[in-house]
């Protein structure tokens, strides 16, 4: 077992990342051990990504311990870079982080100089000249390569020619040194794209109430719906954010199952998601910013509503299927949507009821006729024994659950071929399916699956029961 970080209590005593344990408790008696967690760690620098986004709404996980944030544009806020700097380093000592930043003018060269900058320099360009080649984080034998040929530092590395640079370390190396230089892009993936309506309201003093919060989101809920009503647009999602002072950021989202301009349903799905957190909304010390998000943005025209009044019922029916979704989670609430295939347990796919389509035309049978496909269907169908007058013939008998059924009467067989595309999948073998009915009345979907010149054996399952 190694060391995987230290404190810095522990690195003054001279321990570091990568020594064994046992050298660690040798070195220091009284050392205090906590078990690596890296999806707590990962979460944790999720929510430092959260609270970051109060500085710019582009940030980006550095995982495992870093965060990249763009702030062009956002400095002013906060009285220049140095303000926008002391701002973190006062919230993040609230919760006792210590931290390394740096400054660049692309993403590469601020990590860079975060993690391998060791003395001060003059000027961006020279801090960056100054950087180990370590500072490229290329393959092992690569930087081995490099410090071997004399090449020690980026400047070093950037006064030679780049054809030769690729030529004789790789074209990893010299992409690398022209993304830290600046000479190519070095583009950022934030961990949350940045939406097209945004709400949100800054404090002078942090709020300590989540009523008042809660009050505030109504406001700024409607001020975004003034934003969308002037698009045409309604919002599919919205996210509100609330930022604490010290740092951390709660978000809470939900959905609607169609575009809505309707602040009264909106507030009423946040007071749903509140209400069925695990985890409160705790103000902490107080929220200083709040901001609402709205993500997701579709075409919301006007609406006729019908004389008997269908519409009406309809809006209520989406409407119970959002709240009944917010509270109970979007996988809990599903609908069922035709699918365009000939294969019966593939012909309908659940969906969470929040995010399908429009309703389709199921296909029903001809009126007068009884039904062709049982209600629900067996996943898998279930295996049974025959016996059948002629071999490739209908059923006479057969078992299924320790009982034994006598066929009355059949309709059938309905053919039904593989996919031929999809024949690895499926076994490519031909269904010939029977609606039967036994001796008490009862009726059953059955098929045998292949035919005698596909398989030698061709087994017989129950699809379903008809009601």
């Amino acid at each position: 077992m190694r060391v995987a970080s230290v404190d810095a209590a522990a690195l003054a005593v001279g321990l570091r990342p990568g020594m064994p344990l046992a050298d660690a408790r040798a070195q220091v008696g009284n050392v205090i051990v906590v078990p690596h967690d890296p999806v707590l760690d990962q979460d944790w620098l999720d929510r430092l990504a959260q609270g970051c986004a109060r500085y710019t709404p582009l940030v980006a996980l550095d995982a495992p311990d870093g965060l990249i944030l763009d702030i062009a544009g956002a400095v002013h806020l906060f009285g220049g870079e140095a303000g926008l700097v002391a701002d973190i380093e006062m919230r993040l000592a609230r919760l006792d982080i210590t931290l390394r930043h740096a400054l660049g003018p692309t993403a590469d060269a601020a990590r860079a100089l975060a993690r391998y900058q060791t003395r001060p320099a003059p000027d961006e360009a020279q801090a960056i000249r100054r950087l180990p080649v370590a500072a490229l984080e290329l393959e092992a034998e690569a930087t081995t390569a490099l410090v071997r040929a004399g090449l020690k530092t980026i400047g070093d590395l950037a006064s030679r020619p780049m054809a030769n640079i690729a030529a004789r370390f790789g074209a990893d190396a010299a992409t690398a040194l022209h993304r830290i230089l600046g000479d190519a892009p070095s583009p950022l993936d934030p961990r949350i794209a940045p939406p097209p309506v945004i709400a949100e309201r800054r404090f002078a003093e942090p709020l300590g109430s989540t009523v008042h919060a809660t009050k505030i989101l109504a406001e700024l809920v409607g001020e975004a719906i003034e934003d969308l009503r002037k698009r045409g647009k309604g919002g599919r999602h919205f996210r509100a954010t609330f930022f604490r002072s010290d740092g951390l950021a709660r978000a809470i989202a939900i959905e609607t199952g169609h575009p809505t301009r309707d602040t009264s349903l909106v507030m009423r799905l946040f007071a749903e998601r509140m209400d069925s957190l695990r985890d409160p909304l705790d103000p902490g010390f107080g929220f200083d910013m709040i901001r609402l998000a709205v993500p997701r943005l579709e075409t919301l025209g006007a609406s006729q509503l019908r004389l008997e009044g269908g519409a009406v019922r309809e809006a209520e029916a989406d409407e119970l299927v959002d709240r009944l979704t917010v509270r109970l989670g979007r996988g809990r609430v599903r609908r069922l949507r035709p699918a365009d295939t000939h294969i019966p347990e593939q012909a309908q796919l659940e969906l969470p009821a929040i995010e399908a389509p429009a309703p389709q035309p199921w296909q029903g049978p001809e009126p007068g006729e009884p039904p062709t496909r049982p209600f629900h269907l067996f996943d898998p169908p279930q295996p049974i024994e025959v016996i059948a007058e002629v071999p490739d013939g209908p059923p006479h008998h057969f078992r299924w659950r320790r009982a034994t059924h006598a066929v009355r009467r059949y309709e059938g067989p309905e053919r039904i071929a593989a996919e031929w595309w999809r024949r690895r999948d499926n076994g490519g073998l031909t269904r010939d399916y029977y609606r039967v009915e036994d001796a008490q009345g009862r009726r059953f979907w059955l098929f045998r699956h292949g035919l005698y010149d596909e398989k030698p054996d061709p087994r017989w399952y129950i699809h379903g029961v008809f009601a």
